[in-house]
């Protein structure tokens, strides 16, 4: 079995020690998360261990032969085009290949026979590498992963230096799941990714048969893909079984078995210490000094950190404000030529949770303009309730003042105490001498935190977050859930946090093809709902199909001209019907990724009724899938 054993490994930048003697395996089939806060280490271990960086102490084993795959968050590309660059990914395969045709052409004109028979043996073994390398499925392999991950057929011509760098980051994500490598590290992956997107993700990463180790702050994911955590704590390691809703419940457990035994110890030193200072000159000094020096022998234990991260502190109340805090009335919105949105009308009502979802560039950021005022409608109207006071969080958090220190941010901005506002600065993580940093070297991250809580004292009444947990690590994504969710206002937030959705949302608010769809639940209960509304439409469209199928001699609707086709017979359209395909081609490679999981495990071949069974349906999806790709190359002239 495929093992990479991590024993000892520690590092440290001169005087800072990032982590000591971390110790883990990984197995082939293990879904692990690695997590931490920002600036624990994690990202540093994972290229120590992939010898990037070398470690101070400890070592790293891997057998010889093992493959290894690693999606790091900043990555370059070259100038091929998007299919070249995946396709390079299968450089040896792609090199087998040619030694296959040189040897077919050497082979072809070979007349002696002892030559010929030591030809035929390479050519035999340049083969068999060729297919163990996925050297007969690397083109499908491409255009799956690829589709998967919402590039087009289109865009396999483009070259890489025209992507965005979301897209770039897509890009190498491709790459590295293209060769399915033994063990596969990514570092947040679902970065630049949007819901969809991160949902085929989960769905590929499920099925894939390597080891994956994934650094992420997406809880929804680590949730729905790993079953074994690694958290980076104090500067070592520790593991716990289970996804990252298990990790928080065992976390807690052994928080409280350490709290237990830290007041225990504490009044037995209380205690030693009262009877040493009673005790220390009188007729029992003797008993005295020797529980003096039993105390100064006692391994002192560590007062347990602080889980709750949240320090509750009651917001202002905001004014009172309408009932409609805001309306959008058949807007009609975009940018020049371009139109973004055409006929979407929302109401959002005080007291509202509202979150707003959709693919990436179907005009989310373009909505949430129209509310703040920085876009003019085409048409239709945009109203703000009376005495709304709307406050806006960006990305960019262009609030903040760079020459400030933290604490003078807050301080003179509203003029507070000292005191009240270290109080608010305690709430979201800023503690201790973090207060007297100045603002311009802050994270990314500080200053998200920093931004939002300049806005909650603002004393707006309907607050428009865009991505307001983007770049923070899991504790302060947790300050933040518990801020909002005790903010007395309304607010709206575009968001790809599914885990802060489910926490925060009490509405979900879909936008994709221009046009929203509303749901009265959280994100849970959005992707429920929308799940068997899908399931419903298919079940119908087949149900219609199969009773088109069975209508006897169902006359024609059209008459037939001299050519056989009816008077208004239209050409389908090559790119529509490529398209369609594109997506029916995804579906069904999918499948046989599930199916090639299922025939892979040893437990299903221990029936051979559905061993066959499995067998069949892959055949028969293979052959699906052939017929489909074949049309498909016709189509787009490949």
């Amino acid at each position: 079995m495929s093992i990479l054993e991590v024993r000892g490994l520690s590092k440290a930048y001169g005087i800072q020690t990032i982590f000591t003697d971390i110790n883990f395996q990984l197995r082939r089939g293990d879904k692990v998360g690695l997590i931490g806060p920002n600036g624990a280490g994690k990202t540093t271990l994972v290229r120590c261990m992939l010898g990037f960086e070398k470690p101070d102490s400890g070592l790293v084993s891997l057998a010889a032969g093992e493959r290894v795959g690693y999606v790091e968050q900043d990555t370059g590309l070259g100038g091929n085009t998007l299919y070249d660059e995946l396709v390079g990914a299968y450089g040896d395969v792609l090199g087998w290949q040619e030694d296959m045709r040189r040897l077919e052409a050497v082979i072809a004109c070979e007349k002696n026979a002892a030559e010929l028979d030591k030809l035929m043996k390479e050519y035999a073994q340049v083969v068999e590498r060729f297919e163990r390398g996925g050297g007969y499925e690397y083109e499908n392999t491409v255009r799956r992963v690829a589709f998967g991950l919402g590039f087009t057929a289109e865009d396999l011509l483009r070259s890489t230096s025209e992507f965005s760098g979301g897209q770039k980051t897509r890009i190498c994500l491709a790459r590295a799941l293209i060769r399915q490598p033994d063990f596969l590290f990514l570092d947040e992956p679902t970065n630049h990714l949007d819901l969809g997107m991160v949902e085929w993700l989960e769905e590929y990463l499920l099925v894939y048969s390597g080891a994956v180790l994934v650094i992420s702050h997406d809880r929804y994911f680590l949730d729905k893909v790993v079953g074994r955590i690694l958290a980076i704590e104090d500067g070592t390691s520790a593991e716990y079984t289970g996804n990252y809703s298990e990790y928080l419940e065992k976390k807690a457990e052994k928080l409280a078995a350490q709290e237990k035994a830290y007041a225990k110890q504490q009044a037995y030193i209380a205690k030693t210490e009262t009877y040493i200072d009673r005790f220390r000159a009188g007729i029992k000094s003797k008993q005295a000094r020797g529980r003096q020096s039993q105390l100064n022998r006692l391994a002192r234990l560590s007062r347990p950190e602080d889980m709750t991260g949240f320090d509750f502190f009651a917001f202002n109340p905001p004014a009172e404000c309408a009932e409609r805090v805001a309306e959008l009335g058949e807007v009609k919105a975009g940018y020049g030529d371009k139109t973004v949105l055409t006929g979407v009308s929302l109401l959002v009502r005080r007291g509202d949770g509202v979150a707003l979802v959709g693919p990436n560039g179907a005009g989310k950021t373009t909505l949430l303009k129209l509310l703040t005022g920085d876009l003019t409608p085409v048409s239709g109207k945009v109203k703000l309730g009376s005495r709304v006071k709307l406050g806006y969080f960006a990305q960019e958090h262009e609030t903040l003042t760079d020459s400030n220190r933290v604490l003078d941010e807050v301080m003179r901005e509203y003029a507070f105490s000292e005191e009240r506002t270290r109080h608010y600065l305690g709430a979201f993580l800023f503690r201790g001498d973090d207060v007297y940093k100045l603002v311009g070297d802050l994270s990314g991250g500080e200053k998200a935190r920093l931004a939002l809580l300049k806005l909650m004292l603002t004393g707006a009444n309907f607050l428009i977050l865009d991505e307001p947990t983007n770049h923070l690590d899991i504790a302060a994504r947790e300050a933040v859930e518990d801020a909002i969710m005790n903010f007395p206002g309304t607010f709206l937030t575009v968001s790809h946090d599914r885990y802060f959705l489910d926490k925060i949302a009490n509405r979900v608010v879909e936008l994709a093809d221009g046009q929203l769809t509303e749901y009265a639940g959280n994100y849970s209960y959005y992707r429920d709902k929308k799940a068997a509304g899908e399931k419903a439409a298919a079940q119908a469209a087949s149900q219609a199909a199969l009773q088109e199928k069975k209508q006897p001699g169902k006359p024609e609707l059209k008459t037939q001209t001299g050519s056989g086709k009816g008077a208004n017979w239209r050409k389908p359209d090559p790119a529509k019907q490529a398209k369609k395909l594109e997506e029916e081609i995804a579906l069904l490679e999918q499948e046989l990724a599930i199916l090639e999981a299922r025939l892979n495990d040893p437990a299903s071949h221990a029936d051979a009724a559905l061993s066959r069974e499995l067998a069949g349906d892959y055949a028969a999806r293979q052959a699906e899938l052939d017929e489909k790709y074949g049309i498909w190359l016709e189509l787009t002239g490949e």
